[in-house]
């Protein structure tokens, strides 16, 4: 099978997997798992930030982000299409209680400035507060778009100029840091709070660690404990995650090139669309642009013909490069789509 439905399908290679086994082991609770501790502060040492807190899934780095950041009742200026906003079960206000101002996500991944500046509210008699400005880099939502620094700058002149703290969910952090030629740090620069998955193109089996000033990570280390993340013997997470910056970072250019020559074969396919500047990163969104086929038609056959991708939005499928996708696999799975839409 050439699974392309998303790099958190990723298997650990068998160097981490050594890693895995050999890890020196604490009680990560008391602060005395020193490959938990080596792991948080490599991150915040790549992050540019005081202080690391590993977490189970990128979920929870976010949900803790809210929580800590945020009072009960407060206003958080997100994205549309955004992770938090979709995929995460209404968490953000079903735990930490609070509420959505939703914007549109133009092409840069980045907010309309003058619309930002707009709908950030004050404490009014009746008016929710902004509380926070969130930030999802790369954008996942049609198709790991980067934000570039300029953008993410502006944003920052936004939230220093009403005092307010800025999140980066950086799920694919280190693909936007080697599209964009940069140390992930000079990415995280511009935002107070910023995590990072271990699990998806970093190819580690779990995790995610979240990043910011040493307050704020001791605080949002109490609300992990809030929702039963304390973690014991967490080392043998950890050690997957230091292999995981430390080597499976390197490679990531190899799945930007994949995710090219899968997106310009793609192209030339009839009845498919793809927008080629959308592909910057490793995930390719195709559109159905006839009627010949259904979304879930041309996601069936090609299970049957050994490629998974998955169904995104309406009439558009999503394919995802990482390790264990190789140039050849490119190859094949571009022939069976080819061959799936000339049924």
């Amino acid at each position: 099978m050439i699974d392309l439905r998303s790099d958190t399908v990723t298997l650990p290679p068998p160097e981490m997997m050594d890693c895995i086994y050999r890890a020196e082991l604490g009680d990560d609770l008391y602060g005395e798992d020193p490959t938990v501790n080596r792991l948080q502060e490599l991150a915040a040492q790549v992050t540019g930030k005081e202080a690391a807190l590993l977490t189970t899934s990128g979920t929870m780095s976010n949900i803790l982000a809210f929580m800590t950041h945020c009072r009960h009742g407060d206003e958080v200026v997100v994205g549309e299409g955004h992770h938090a906003v979709i995929y995460e079960l209404g968490a953000p206000a079903a735990i930490a209680g609070v509420s959505f101002r939703s914007l549109p996500v133009n092409g840069m991944a980045s907010y309309d400035i003058e619309l930002l500046e707009q709908v950030i509210r004050t404490a009014d008699l009746f008016e929710p507060p902004t509380g926070l400005i969130w930030t999802e880099n790369t954008f996942a939502g049609d198709g790991g778009i980067v934000m570039p620094q300029s953008e993410l700058a502006k944003i920052s002149d936004v939230a220093k100029k009403h005092s307010l703290p800025v999140f980066m969910d950086g799920a694919r952090l280190f693909n936007a840091a080697v599209y964009l030629g940069v140390e992930v740090s000079e990415i995280c620069q511009y935002v107070d709070t910023v995590a990072f998955c271990l699990s998806k193109g970093l190819s580690a089996p779990l995790g995610s660690v979240l990043c910011g000033p040493a307050d704020f990570i001791a605080e949002a280390r109490r609300n992990r404990q809030k929702l039963g993340g304390g973690q014991r013997q967490a080392g043998i997470i950890a050690a997957a995650g230091i292999y995981a910056i430390e080597k499976m970072s390197l490679r990531l250019e190899e799945d930007h090139q994949n995710a090219r020559t899968l997106a310009e074969g793609l192209a030339e396919i009839p009845g498919l669309a793809v927008d080629l500047s959308a592909v910057q990163t490793n995930i390719v969104v195709v559109e159905l642009a006839s009627d010949h086929l259904t979304q879930a038609e041309l996601v069936e056959r090609l299970g049957k013909r050994g490629v998974l991708v998955v169904p995104w939005t309406k009439g558009r499928i999503r394919l995802v490069t990482h390790y264990g996708v190789e140039e050849q696999d490119i190859e094949k799975a571009v022939q069976a789509i080819s061959d799936v839409m000339k049924e």
